[in-house]
C-alpha cells in the first residue's frame, strides 16, 4: 500500500561505516566547477566512545556550510587555480614572466597541490600561508636544512678548478677560480619585496577563486603579509656622473649620447632603446625638440627583441633642455652621414640609437646594461645603470620641481605617490632647504679659550673659507665639464648652494667669482649667474685672483 502524508525529503548527507571502524560523514554540496563532477564535503571521524556525536555534528556543519554559501566547491589545489589565473591575469608581458618564474621557483615546490578546500578554510589556510612565508624569509632554495653543495650551474663543470694552479683558498678578490668554486650552502631568505610580490600572486589568484565560487573565502586577506621595503636608491654623485659621461664620450661618440640623453631625460632602458627619429618633434617656438616616449623594448620568451608599451602605459612627452638637444642633433647628423657614407638611406623612422648603419635594429637593453657595468667597473665606481634615473629624480627634487612635474617626467604611476615613497629623504631635504634655518635653539659654542688648552684651537675662519668655496666651484666646474650644466644654462642660486654646502652666502658668492674669473660663468648685478661655452679654460687660483684684485 502506498505511504500516506507527505513525500519522504531526500537525505541530504549520509554517515557510513567503514571496515576500520571510522564513520565517514558525507554532504553533497554541488557540481565542481573544474571537473563538472558531483562535489562532496567529507570526513572521516574515528572510533571513540563519542564517535556517533561527533559525527552527526560534523554532518550538520557540512550542512550549514553549505546552505550558508561557506564551503569549499572544488577539490581543486593551488596549481590547477594558478594556471588558470595566469590565463585571464591583465598584466604587462615582463610582469607576468615574473609572476611565472616565481611560481616555478618558489610557490610550486610548497603549494601546489595543497586542496583549495583546505586553503578556504579561515583559520587553517591562514596558518598555511603564515608558514609559507616564514619558510620564504629562511632559505630560498627551501632546503631541508641538511648540508650540500651550491653548484653555480646545473650542467657539466669542475668544482674547484684549482687543480694543477694552486692558491690561498678564500682569495675571492684576487682568483678567480676562487670565485667560480661551488660552496657550501649558507641559507638566505628572500627579501621583503620578493616575498611581497608572491604574496600578491596569491592573493589574486584566491580573490579570483572566491569570485568563481571554487572557494568562500581569500585567506591571503588574513595572512600577515610582509610590509613595504624601506626604498633606499642610491644615485651616483655629480662627480661620478662627470666622469662616467666622459669616459662614454671618450669611447664612443653614440655610446656618449645616448648615456647623455638618459641622463637628462631619467627614461628607463628600454624606454631608451625603443626611441626613433619620428618620436622626436620640434616645438612651435622652433628652439628645442621634445621626446615622446611611448614605447619599451623588452626580450620576449623567444629570445627576440619586441616593442611593448611603456611600464606604467603612458605616453610622456619630455621637453629638452638646449644642451641635450644640441646632443641629439649632432647625433643626428652623425647617423646621416654614416647611412651616406655606406650608401643607404637615413630612415627618418629608424631607431634614434641603433646597432645598424640604417637604425633598422634597436640596440639589445641587455647590452647596454654589460657595456655600462664594465665602463663603470673601470672606472671603480659601484653604480648601475639604472642609478642614472635615480640621479635625474633627484636633480629634478633639487631643483625645486613639485612632485606632480617629476612624476611626469619620470613616468611614474599615481600622480606622485611612487615618487614621494621612493624619494621622500630628498624632498624633504629640498623642503628644509626652502624654509631656511631651522629653528632650533642651542647654546652658544664655547670658544677656544673657554675649552681645554689641550684640545686643538679652532681652525682660521678665513682659512676654513677659502677651501670651501674652492671646492664649490670645483664641483660646478665639474658639472660643467660633463655637460650637466650646458651654454646658458643657469647657474644655482648663491643662497642655495650656501644651504647645500652649509656655508655662508658670501661664501657661496666667492665661488661663483672664482668661475666668473675662470673665464666659465657670465655674472651681471640682479641676474642669474650663467654658463659660457666650455672652452677647457683652467679655473683661476686663488693666488691669481689676489693678484687681479692687487
Amino acid at each position: 500500500m502506498a505511504a500516506s502524508g507527505k513525500p519522504r525529503e531526500r537525505q541530504r548527507g549520509n554517515i557510513t561505516a567503514l571496515p576500520s571502524g571510522a564513520l565517514r560523514v558525507r554532504v553533497y554540496a554541488g557540481q565542481d566547477p573544474v571537473t563538472k563532477r558531483p562535489f562532496y564535503l567529507q570526513e572521516t571521524v574515528p572510533p571513540g566512545p563519542r564517535q556517533a556525536q561527533e559525527a552527526e555534528k560534523l554532518k550538520t556543519r557540512f550542512l550549514n556550510q553549505v546552505d550558508e554559501g561557506r564551503n569549499p566547491k572544488t577539490r581543486a589545489n593551488v596549481g590547477q587555480l594558478i594556471a588558470k589565473y595566469f590565463e585571464i591575469v591583465d598584466v604587462d608581458v615582463l610582469t607576468l614572466r615574473g609572476y611565472r618564474s616565481k611560481y616555478k621557483n618558489h610557490i610550486k615546490p610548497l603549494l601546489d597541490t595543497t586542496p583549495l578546500a583546505k586553503l578556504g578554510q579561515i583559520g587553517t589556510g591562514v596558518e598555511i600561508l603564515d608558514s609559507f612565508y616564514a619558510e620564504l624569509r629562511r632559505c630560498r632554495l627551501h632546503c631541508d636544512g641538511k648540508e650540500f653543495i651550491d653548484h653555480r650551474t646545473a650542467g657539466a663543470h669542475q668544482c674547484d678548478e684549482h687543480e694543477g694552479n694552486r692558491c690561498p683558498r678564500n682569495n675571492p678578490q684576487g682568483c678567480r677560480r676562487c670565485r667560480r668554486m661551488c660552496k657550501p650552502h649558507v641559507c638566505k631568505g628572500l627579501g621583503d619585496s620578493t616575498i611581497r610580490q608572491i604574496h600578491w600572486i596569491l592573493s589574486g589568484a584566491l580573490d579570483r577563486a572566491v569570485v568563481w565560487g571554487w572557494i568562500a573565502v581569500n585567506p591571503a586577506e588574513h595572512a600577515s603579509k610582509p610590509g613595504l621595503p624601506t626604498p633606499d636608491p642610491h644615485p651616483p654623485t655629480v662627480d661620478e656622473v662627470g666622469r662616467l659621461l666622459t669616459e662614454a664620450w671618450k669611447e664612443d661618440e653614440d655610446w656618449g649620447a645616448f648615456l647623455s640623453t638618459k641622463t637628462t631625460t631619467g627614461n628607463r632602458r628600454g624606454e631608451m632603446c625603443a626611441l626613433r627619429w619620428s618620436d622626436r618633434t620640434r616645438r612651435e617656438d622652433g628652439a628645442t625638440s621634445v621626446l615622446n616616449v611611448r614605447r619599451s623594448i623588452f626580450v620576449n620568451d623567444a629570445g627576440q627583441l619586441e616593442e611593448k608599451d611603456t611600464k606604467t602605459h603612458q605616453h610622456r612627452r619630455i621637453v629638452m633642455d638646449p644642451e641635450p638637444d644640441a646632443v641629439l642633433d649632432e647625433h643626428e647628423s652623425r647617423c646621416r652621414q654614416r647611412a651616406a657614407e655606406l650608401g643607404l638611406p637615413f630612415d627618418p623612422d629608424g631607431y634614434i640609437f641603433s646597432s645598424a648603419p640604417d637604425g633598422s635594429r634597436p640596440l639589445h637593453p641587455d647590452s647596454v646594461s654589460k657595456r655600462y657595468a664594465r665602463m663603470a667597473k673601470r672606472l671603480g665606481i659601484e653604480t648601475e645603470l639604472k642609478n642614472h634615473r635615480h640621479y635625474n629624480a633627484t636633480e629634478l627634487i633639487m631643483a625645486g620641481y613639485n612632485v606632480r612635474s617629476a612624476a611626469g617626467r619620470l613616468g611614474h604611476s599615481g600622480g606622485g605617490t611612487t615618487t614621494l615613497r621612493v624619494y621622500t629623504a630628498w624632498w624633504s631635504e629640498a623642503d628644509q632647504r626652502a624654509a631656511g634655518a631651522t629653528p632650533v635653539r642651542l647654546p652658544a659654542r664655547p670658544t677656544a679659550r673657554e675649552s681645554d688648552a689641550s684640545k686643538p684651537a679652532v681652525p682660521d675662519v678665513m682659512d676654513e673659507d677659502l677651501k670651501l668655496y674652492e671646492r664649490i666651484a670645483a664641483d660646478l666646474r665639474g658639472a660643467i665639464d660633463a655637460g650637466i650644466l650646458g651654454h646658458g644654462d643657469p647657474l644655482p642660486p648663491e643662497k642655495m648652494l650656501a644651504s647645500r654646502y652649509g656655508v655662508s652666502p658670501s661664501t657661496a658668492h666667492r665661488a661663483v667669482a672664482l668661475l666668473v674669473a675662470g673665464g666659465l660663468v657670465a655674472a651681471s648685478r640682479g641676474k642669474r649667474a650663467t654658463v659660457l661655452a666650455n672652452d677647457k679654460a683652467p679655473i683661476a687660483t686663488v693666488t691669481e685672483l689676489r693678484l687681479e684684485g692687487s
